[in-house]
Order: C-alpha cells, then structure tokens, then sequence
C-alpha cells in the first residue's frame, strides 16, 4: 500500500505537497507538528491543539516509558485515547535523548542504557524495546532508535555513529516486520533516520543505505544540534536528492519561521520544534509582517512575480513584556484568529505575564502554535 503520494510540485523550487495516509487520518504536507513529549502539549488542550489546526502531533517514547509506563498506556488503549487526541501520532524513539542526556547513559552495541533523570533507575533502551513501546502507544509513525552525535564531532566519531545507526534501523525495521497488534499485521509507519553529521560523503551514504532498507519515510536527523545554519541547509542539498521522491522527507527538530521555508523550498515534508512553544512561555510571539505581504491574509500580495512567503522578513517577533506594550490595546497579529488575538490585547497579555498568570502562557502557546500552523497552510497554499 502507497501511503504518501505527491500531489504538487513548485515550479521554482523542491517544494512540494502531498498526502500522508496513516491509520488515524491523511495529513496534508508540508505540515509542522506540536510538540507533546509527554503527551501534552504544555499548557494547552488537544482539544485547543485541534482547533488550533494542527492535523498531527508528536510525543517522545522516552519520557512515556518512565511516565506514566507502558501498563497505564496498554491499559488505557494506546496513547491516543489516554490523552483524547483523535488525530495521528509521530513518536521519536528516545535516540534524541541518547544526545540530550548524554550524562546519564551509556552507548552499546545492542542499544543505550539510561539512568532514568526521575528516580535514577536504569533502563536499556534497544533498538527492538524502542519499536515495541512505540506500538504499545500505537504511535502512527514511529522513528527508529538512532545516535545523533552533537556538533563539532569528528569525521570518525561520526562515521562510526553513523554505522550503528544502520544497524539499529536494520534491527528496528526487522522487529517491525515481524510484529503483530493483536491477530493484525502492525499498521504503524517506521521511519529511518539519516544521520552523518556536516560530512557530505557520509550523509549521502547514509541515505543511500537506509534508502535500501526501504522506510515508509526518512528523517533528517543530527541538524539542530548547534550546527551553523548554513551548514544545515548545505546537508539538506546533499541528502534530499538521494532519498525516494515517493517518500515523506522529515527534517527533525527545526525550526524557526524562515528555516521551515528555507527547507520546503529544498524538498522537506515534515517538521517539529519546541520553538514556538517554549518561546510562548517566556512571552515571545510571532506574526506576520506587512512588509512581507501577508498583511492582506489569504490573498497575499507579490513583489515581482515572487510570492510573500519567498521573502526574509515574512514575520516579527514581539517580546510582549517590554514596557511599549503597557497601553497597547491592538491584537498580537489583526490577521491571525487565535482566541488570544480574537479576544485580548497585547496590554492585556503583557499585564498577565508580568503578574505571573498561568492564563499568559496558554494564551500565548495558542497563538504561537496557530502562527506556525497557519504558515504551514500558507506555504501548502503556494506551491
């Protein structure tokens, strides 16, 4: 069965559009997911995250293995009504935490042993349990485990990075192959990750030998790990080109509005980031710039043949706690339909950030997310 097919393409770039079949709904690409690592998006409802657009969300095997433990996902029925969230599900494997809590854990052949940040326990985490824990959420696109070496590394440590990489996708991928749900064949969606660090030959091979292994879709993984952002699109030119056209590409953990563009333009499908979020709770907002042309909402005005979204200063950034919005009683964003810009004003959210009102965070979470969802529908609307 096909489960992603090219829709569009641009006429003046590598963008695309396409549709994502997955077991809980189609998805509409490109798409950005919400972050929800423990099975929330922080602050907010998914009922809110819904409202908000969003047409997927991704969660982190990781954190759920600890909290609240797989009996409690099984016996709610997956994660999906444990959290009453009706739409798809991306679950990273735990690789990422293999870069993030480098302190605590231990890289073997057969997998990664972690001392749990919460009681100090220990856990193996290999590339099997990685896939059974993501079928026990019933995760609609799981991620195979993988090492994302942080940047600068060098060309060997990378290369051998790279090569357990391989095996652990192998193993994921054979694992999944042979696990059944019940009396039924697993429906889940297994990506690949490519990793390779900024070394050209070995991100191509890379993505040469997980193209072989034959993933319902490949990640980019290894690029938000403090790497120059010249160099991330520099990684996106060499890879993009080597993985399947008839496969969703996924650019893991980025990023910024302009980055997002930058990365459709060269062929990217997928993408998630805590930036918009963790930016919310400390009361930075973003929205669309008239100068950029989005002033005129869907519509959207063009500077020389060249629509808006092609352009460096699409949006701004409001810090909403400096004092020039103390008597500010305009919306965020006049054009976005989020309830905070509907509803309150830029006053009003700055009074409640400054006393410390748990109301700011939600409200400014709301608007974030439904900024970075109303680009994707933008850019979709473009290509």
């Amino acid at each position: 069965m096909q489960n992603f097919r090219v829709i569009k393409t641009d006429q003046k770039s590598k963008a695309r559009r396409g549709i994502l079949t997955t077991t809980h709904g189609k998805i509409q690409t490109p798409f950005f997911m919400p972050i929800a690592t423990a099975g929330a998006v922080k602050t907010i409802t998914p009922e809110e995250v819904k409202e908000c657009g969003a047409q997927i969300i991704l969660s982190n095997t990781y954190h759920l293995m600890l909290r609240p433990g797989m009996p409690v996902i099984r016996k709610a029925g997956g994660l999906h009504k444990f959290m009453n969230w009706p739409g798809p599900i991306l679950t990273d494997s735990g690789g990422y935490q293999v870069f993030s809590l480098s302190k605590i854990r231990k890289i073997k052949d057969n997998g990664v042993e972690f001392q749990s940040h919460l009681d100090g326990s220990k856990h193996l985490l290999t590339p099997e349990k990685a896939i059974k824990i993501q079928e026990t959420l019933n995760s609609d696109i799981m991620m195979v485990l993988d090492e994302c070496p942080r940047y600068p590394t060098s060309r060997d440590y990378a290369k051998e990075s790279m090569n357990l990489t391989t095996k652990w996708a192998l193993r994921c991928k054979i694992y999944h192959q042979r696990s059944k749900i019940g009396d039924q064949r697993s429906k889940n969606l297994l990506f690949g990750i490519v990793q390779g660090s900024v070394y050209k030959d070995l991100r191509i091979k890379h993505a040469k030998e997980l193209a072989k292994i034959c993933f319902d879709g490949y990640a980019i993984g290894g690029l938000a790990v403090g790497e120059p952002i010249e160099k991330m699109y520099q990684v996106l030119d060499w890879v993009v080109p080597e993985l399947p056209e008839d496969k969703p590409r996924y650019l893991m953990g980025v990023g910024k509005p302009e980055q997002v563009v930058e990365a459709v333009k060269r062929g990217v499908d997928m993408f998630d980031c805590v930036i918009p979020t963790r930016n919310a709770r400390h009361g930075l907002l973003y929205k669309f710039s008239a100068k950029g042309g989005w002033a005129s909402g869907p519509k959207r005005q063009k500077a020389k043949g060249k629509v808006a979204i092609k352009k460096a200063k699409f949006y701004e950034e409001i810090r909403i706690q400096k004092s020039q919005f103390r008597l500010d009683m305009k919306p965020v964003d006049p054009f976005c339909e989020c309830e905070l810009c509907q509803n309150y004003s830029r006053a009003y959210l700055r009074h409640l950030f400054m006393s410390n009102e748990p109301l700011a965070l939600r409200l400014a979470t709301l608007h974030n997310i439904s900024f970075y969802l109303r680009l994707m529908e933008l850019i979709r609307e473009n290509i």
